[in-house]
């Protein structure tokens, strides 16, 4: 996207809040995220009539309400076929896609993994609360195996999808994960994915207050988050812990938490952190890291640089008119075999 920066206007927060009361529940965690994602939109050095926010159905959702950009609330799990014909339609928009796990992982799973595996340049928020939130409390597909919900009673007798995993699998070119308590990291990973050119998806860990309280709580917790949040910084060695004093080595062929200072462990030892390898096996390793035996790991976890679906197109279209010997609806009709009647 080539923008003009230094002649856009100076644009606060408040410029991108909208006069929409918004509607969802007190405590909801989409409130954290949208005051984040609006405190990061003067930065990202686009025109706001450039942007655009686009959703499903969920409460997620409603996010293109409350964002004072152009918007469109879609239908269910169709957000990233609405996404891709608007960024094709003109490459020049910054579109943001707002989903939930149920909205993508679901009825939007092949529209999902589609998407991803093309590298559209757009970027990709699902709020990931492991329940059906809007539809008062049903299994996800994030929904943990044996999870007793409304529509589950007895406890769910499905794996889960692992969001991190599914999105490396699908050739993802960005993945990062942040969680919806952390407003700091929440703003710099946006800002982040929005400097990626092709698809960038944050999976937001979001508190669901009413159907899914505390559903995060074994690393999101006041008791749980310093021992069980492993902040990754691209280069520097995967140390976490209230003491700083544990962290990630590979081991193999799988990734081990050890403690520094027992068993000869030094600081040495310790996995260094690397977004941009194009390997994908250690990002699915930390991506599918997970409480009481790892902690999660949140930050980008991947990005690499590739080329994106738009871009190829407009390459090809280009050579198309350069080359074809047709250049207007006369050399057409002209064209090939005619006759008269």
């Amino acid at each position: 996207m080539q923008t003009d920066i230094v002649n856009l206007p100076v644009l606060t927060k408040e410029d991108f809040v909208s006069d929409q009361m918004v509607k969802w529940c007190p405590g909801c965690g989409d409130h954290a995220i949208l005051s984040a994602f609006q405190k990061i939109l003067p930065e990202v050095g686009v025109k706001k009539e450039n942007i655009v926010v686009v959703s499903g159905i969920g409460c997620s959702s409603r996010f293109p309400y409350y964002v004072k950009t152009y918007g469109f609330h879609g239908i269910h799990g169709r957000a990233a076929a609405l996404a891709s014909g608007i960024k094709i339609t003109n490459p020049e928009l910054m579109v943001w896609m707002i989903t939930g796990d149920g909205d993508s992982l679901a009825i939007g799973g092949n529209h999902f993994i589609h998407v991803l595996r093309r590298n559209l340049d757009i970027n990709i928020m699902l709020f990931n609360n492991k329940i059906y939130g809007l539809t008062k409390g049903q299994y996800s597909p994030t929904t943990p195996a044996g999870y007793k919900t409304k529509s589950s009673p007895q406890g769910t007798i499905e794996h889960p999808f692992n969001v991190g995993e599914l999105v490396i699998g699908a050739q993802g070119t960005f993945f990062a994960r942040v969680v919806d308590t952390n407003p700091k990291m929440m703003s710099e990973v946006m800002l982040e994915a929005s400097k990626h050119k092709g698809t960038s998806l944050i999976e937001i860990m979001q508190n669901c207050v009413i159907f899914n309280d505390k559903i995060h709580a074994d690393f999101a917790s006041r008791e749980t988050r310093d021992d069980f949040q492993l902040h990754l910084v691209h280069g520097e060695p995967m140390i976490f812990g209230k003491n700083k004093d544990k962290g990630i080595i590979l081991k193999g062929s799988r990734l081990e938490m050890v403690t520094i200072g027992e068993n000869e462990i030094t600081e040495k030892d310790i996995l260094v952190h690397d977004k941009h390898q194009r390997e994908s096996g250690i990002h699915v390793l930390i991506a599918n890291m997970k409480p009481p035996n790892f902690p999660r790991a949140m930050g980008v976890i991947r990005s690499i640089n590739d080329f994106t679906y738009e871009s190829q197109m407009e390459n090809i279209i280009r050579e198309e008119k350069e080359n074809s010997k047709i250049k207007t609806v006369d050399d057409l009709l002209n064209s090939g075999k005619t006759w008269e009647i």
